[in-house]
């Protein structure tokens, strides 16, 4: 029997820049989940080993503090060590049925899927949470990742009983354009970090998601009905 995905919370997907300077990160951390983000993610490509343990050890007791979901990304090993609440992982990370098997049963996985719909559909039979497609749009953070078409959202909110996650270049002008075509989550990093108040900046996502979901219709009445959401 294929693995029932566990919800995420729709809203912000926060996903942390790089920063060598530990006290630096976990401020600028601090004052982004003032916002109230959704979740999570610590992504760090370029610190040494010990660096990352101890940045994510301490970014997993802010978030615990906040009641916000940790996730690592990019190391099963290093999510399993600080406890974190899951691990995201992309196409250079191993097989997605062995990511599943080593982070557990109790632990959120996501899958980065680009702009590859058979790749979310492998996700979901692998026992994904949620599958993350983009760049939507061109990104300070990949500016060599391919973009991906909107479609791809609600594509895969029709078709996969997971969460979906938008991710590249988003800013609160474009994301209600993603939260329409059915995105659950949107994984920013600068138009958050890079604002001169994160903390408001994250708040501002939130009313975006006020509306019910997208993927299950939405009326006046709280009824489920059979049109899509209004654009915000």
């Amino acid at each position: 029997m294929t693995r029932r995905a566990r919800p995420l919370p729709r809203g912000l997907y926060l996903v942390t820049p790089e920063c060598d300077d530990t006290a630096q990160l976990l401020r600028r951390v601090e004052a982004a989940l003032r916002g109230r983000p959704a979740l999570l993610q610590y992504r760090n490509k370029q610190g040494s080993a010990p660096q990352r343990l101890a940045q994510a050890a301490q970014l997993r007791m802010l978030c615990r503090a906040a009641g916000v979901p940790f996730i690592v990304n990019d190391d099963l090993a290093l999510a399993l060590e600080v406890d974190a609440d899951g691990a995201h992982i992309g196409r250079d990370d191993g097989a997605l049925d062995a990511a599943r098997a080593r982070i557990g049963e109790g632990r959120l996985l996501g899958v980065s899927c680009y702009n590859d719909f058979a790749r979310a559909e492998a996700a979901a039979v692998a026992g994904a949470d949620y599958i993350a497609f983009g760049a939507m749009f061109a990104s300070s953070t990949k500016p060599a990742a391919p973009l991906a078409e909107v479609a791809l959202l609600t594509r895969a909110r029709a078709a996969l009983p997971l969460s979906v996650t938008a991710i590249g270049g988003i800013t609160l002008e474009n994301a209600p354009t993603l939260i329409a075509a059915g995105a659950t989550q949107l994984a920013v990093v600068a138009d958050v970090f890079d604002a001169p108040h994160p903390a408001a900046r994250a708040a501002a996502y939130r009313p975006l998601f006020a509306c019910p979901d997208p993927g299950q219709g939405c009326a006046p009445s709280g009824r489920v009905s059979s049109g899509p959401c209004p654009t915000l």
